[in-house]
């Protein structure tokens, strides 16, 4: 609680447009999913972002084009990050024409211009390690960037992929979404020690970041990321963030204390009262935005996939 009132009452830096506007943009995304959810228009299931859209906006602005970006069950917000193509997002977890992946991958599994999901906890990691060693190789100075939250330290595919990361010398940036919450079981409850701890048993260099500022991350990731480029070695990047929506549609059992605290530390209300011209001009641009996409994808027929 103390951290989350010492975060509450830092400053936040200018933020561009770009990166407010991308990060506004994925929060009406998320939202207009749960609406259609509500409205019986989109089946399945889905885990939003709610409350983490800055971590990927600040960890794409430290990306090349040729990076690898490996994502999870919770992954709209990293690949809108990374590619700017809600329309064929939306599609893909609708099942309509223009979809990413021709509708088969629906909302956890996307496969897009180095670009992979998956709703299997701890099963992007082996297979990045694989990726930073390729890139190794034959294209030094890439890497392969890898987005986990603090829940997927319970499987063992993240110590066999972390081990082999760090004798192999691979150029992996792991980056930890730590919202507290492992779906519904608090982090208190399932992971002792902690994750500089874990990290530190294989020798992998870890830093924590504990702050909504985008640029305040941007900057503490910058000399991590010239580390993995330049000296082939994985870091573990851990970010203190909050889960402002619930595990999945629905299905949130945090006590109200604990929905009060996720709310103070959404960066949502911050910069809304920090920048309020800027965030105003900002959220009606991309709440009008997704509004067209949604009202577009929804007249369009299903997707037709056919095996080459």
């Amino acid at each position: 609680m103390i951290g989350a009132i010492q975060e509450r009452v830092r400053a936040l830096t200018p933020v561009a447009d770009a990166d407010l506007g991308r990060m506004l943009r994925i929060r009406h995304f998320e939202r207009a999913l749960l609406r259609l959810f509500e409205r019986g228009q989109l089946n399945g299931t889905t885990h939003t972002c709610l409350g983490q859209e800055h971590v990927p906006v600040a960890v794409s602005g430290l990306l090349d084009p040729d990076d690898y970006v490996f994502s999870n069950h919770r992954g709209h917000g990293h690949f809108l990050a990374r590619h700017d193509e809600p329309h064929a997002l939306l599609a893909e977890i609708m099942g309509r024409a223009g979809a990413v992946c021709n509708g088969v991958g629906g909302s956890q599994h996307v496969y897009h211009e180095r670009f992979l999901s998956t709703g299997v906890q701890g099963e992007s990691l082996p297979v990045a390690v694989g990726v930073a060693l390729r890139l190794k190789r034959v294209t030094p100075g890439r890497l392969a960037c890898a987005y986990i939250g603090d829940g997927t330290w319970g499987e063992g595919s993240v110590y066999e992929a972390l081990n082999m990361a760090q004798l192999w010398r691979a150029p992996l940036l792991v980056v930890v979404e730590h919202n507290r919450i492992a779906q519904s079981t608090p982090t208190t409850a399932q992971l002792s020690g902690s994750i500089a701890g874990r990290a530190a048993g294989f020798g992998v260099l870890h830093h924590r970041i504990e702050s909504v500022d985008v640029n305040v991350i941007r900057a503490e990731l910058a000399p991590l990321a010239a580390v993995v480029r330049s000296e082939f070695r994985p870091v573990v990047a851990e970010i203190a963030v909050h889960r402002a929506g619930p595990h999945s549609k629905g299905d949130d059992t945090r006590t109200p204390e604990e929905l009060r605290e996720a709310a103070e530390g959404d960066w949502h209300p911050r910069y809304a009262e920090a920048f309020p011209e800027q965030f105003a001009r900002l959220d009606e641009e991309q709440r009008a935005f997704i509004a067209r996409m949604v009202d577009d994808v929804l007249i369009r027929p299903a997707s037709e996939w056919e095996r080459p």
